[in-house]
């Protein structure tokens, strides 16, 4: 017997960001004329839209093909805008953005979006409460991740030069780890442990709630037509934006390193943000706090590895040493969320204690040299 298919609904917020797909073509008309930083700045604008629809797309073919393959893909696909930009960035050169993107989009997803989640939820709510063993576990998890990133710096910061050869060989076995660290944390929450994650249940049903009547459905090949062209127009738009960073970086006079942590870094999480934030306001902290840990364990978990391993046939290969700021600012991080989320509940005080914790960090990062 044949389980009925869910077909995914264009709600309200989804109209929002297929207007502002208008900065695509106006992207590619400012890259035509040469404008410069027009073509950084739209370029970016145009990024938040396309990065929603990849993952809408994603939910919707997801909901097609089972919860197996579609964890699959949402795993793949599901911080694919990172990913891309990376991957512009690596073919251009351009190194210490790419290594500081990684950096940025851990910090912004547990300290700017856990920070306004908890804000958002505050504000409605005195002692807005949440699942403390997912967030615990998604916060040991990230602590291992740190650990693989502290690692590589610690080793190469003690033995000095006499080991720059192997920074590459340690970088990709470590890699190697952080990929099947990913895949046991997948087969924990989607198939031993998925009852300790049932904040999945609550997004699907406000994102029913949200679908306006009488909006179209989707089919299977309609989510993966709008996937395929969503992600092929995230590569020409992200070449587009990495080529623009050149001039932007001296005219600015910003340092790649601050590009990288805070402004590729939320760009590519800005569809996420909004999302987090926004089911935190209806109540949905679970729901809000599950995008924040999910997104910043992919990227350390799967997006930093791949980038690794991709670096190398691109040309521009990168290790896993990332600066004594970078791995410091991560450890923070993850530490400040851990006491946050240890008694289950928050405030909208603690929000704002993340957030002010982001706004230091980035300050710190802007003045660096």
């Amino acid at each position: 017997m044949t389980a009925p298919t869910q077909s995914l609904r264009l709600g309200g917020a989804d109209k929002v960001f297929l207007a502002l797909l208008v900065f695509v073509p106006a992207t590619i008309v400012a890259a035509r004329l040469h404008a410069g930083p027009a073509v950084f700045v739209l370029a970016a604008l145009a990024l938040i839209p396309l990065a929603r629809w990849i993952g809408t797309a994603t939910e919707a073919v997801a909901r097609h093909v089972g919860p197996g393959l579609g964890g699959l893909l949402n795993a793949t696909f599901g911080n694919a805008a990172e990913l891309i930009i990376g991957i512009a960035a690596l073919k251009a050169g351009q190194t210490a953005v790419v290594k500081a993107s990684i950096t940025g989009s851990i910090l912004g997803n547990l300290l700017l979006v856990f920070g306004a989640a908890a804000l958002a939820a505050g504000i409605k709510e005195a002692r807005p409460r949440f699942n403390a063993t997912a967030a615990l576990s998604s916060s040991a998890l990230m602590y291992l991740a740190v650990v693989a990133l502290v690692m590589p710096d610690l080793f190469h910061a003690t033995l000095g030069a006499s080991v720059d050869h192997l920074m590459r060989p340690l970088s990709l076995l470590v890699s190697v780890i952080l990929v099947v660290l990913y895949a046991l944390s997948l087969l924990f929450s989607v198939r031993t442990h998925a009852q300790l994650f049932e904040g999945s249940d609550a997004l699907e049903a406000e994102l029913e709630s949200e679908a306006t009547p009488g909006s179209e459905q989707w089919s299977l090949g309609l989510g993966i037509a709008v996937l395929l062209v969503s992600t092929a127009v995230t590569v020409v738009v992200s070449e587009l934006l990495v080529g623009s960073l050149e001039v932007v970086i001296e005219q600015w006079g910003l340092t790649p390193t601050f590009v990288g942590v805070i402004v590729i870094a939320i760009i590519g999480n800005a569809a996420e943000h909004s999302t987090a934030v926004l089911m935190a306001l209806k109540n949905q902290l679970d729901v809000g706090l599950s995008i924040c840990f999910e997104s910043s364990k992919q990227i350390a978990l799967l997006v930093a590895p791949v980038l690794v391993f991709l670096s190398g046939p691109l040309g521009h290969p990168i290790t896993l040493e990332f600066s004594h700021l970078e791995v410091m600012s991560l450890a923070l991080a993850v530490g400040a969320t851990a006491l946050v989320t240890l008694d289950g509940e928050t405030h909208w005080l603690e929000g704002a204690m993340l957030i002010a914790v982001y706004a230091i960090l980035a300050l710190v990062f802007f003045f660096v040299p």
